[in-house]
């Protein structure tokens, strides 16, 4: 995935003004900056049974059963950030936020920041998450409820 103004290889869409940290760089921004919001977008499921990051707040993107995106996604985020407050999305690989934070943009926030590799990470060979890289990998602070 590239930065401002490329193109996100997997969607082949621009992504103008979103930034794009590995989770060690969001974790950082997330320390050194107190208004920023760290917004968990995966399903409740993910969020309560595979962990999520230490003060995270959850808002699902999608959710099962039926899959189908949040039509009040952003006005859950607002309630939680205003619209110039950063907000850093995480998810499962760093796909989900990718699409969620195109839907803040669109909605006039004006610093969003998607965390590459998400919480869990790419499969590895075993077709294992959490091996090869993301949140969890990294040691940075998670909880399970």
């Amino acid at each position: 995935m590239r930065r401002r103004g490329c193109y996100v290889e997997a969607r082949q869409e621009p992504i103008e003004g979103m930034k794009h940290f590995k989770p060690r760089e969001a974790h950082s921004f997330l320390q050194n900056n107190a208004q920023a919001v760290l917004v968990d977008c995966r399903s409740e499921m993910e969020f309560l049974f595979v962990g999520h990051p230490s003060g995270a707040h959850h808002v699902a993107w999608n959710d099962g059963p039926d899959w189908t995106i949040n039509p009040h996604f952003v006005g859950q985020v607002k309630k939680i950030a205003s619209v110039d407050r950063p907000v850093v999305l995480i998810c499962r690989s760093g796909q989900r936020s990718v699409d969620a934070g195109m839907a803040l943009e669109q909605a006039g926030f004006s610093e969003v920041i998607n965390v590459l590799e998400g919480f869990e990470g790419p499969l590895d060979e075993q077709h294992q998450r959490s091996k090869v890289s993301g949140w969890r990998k990294e040691g940075l602070p998670w909880e399970q409820t």
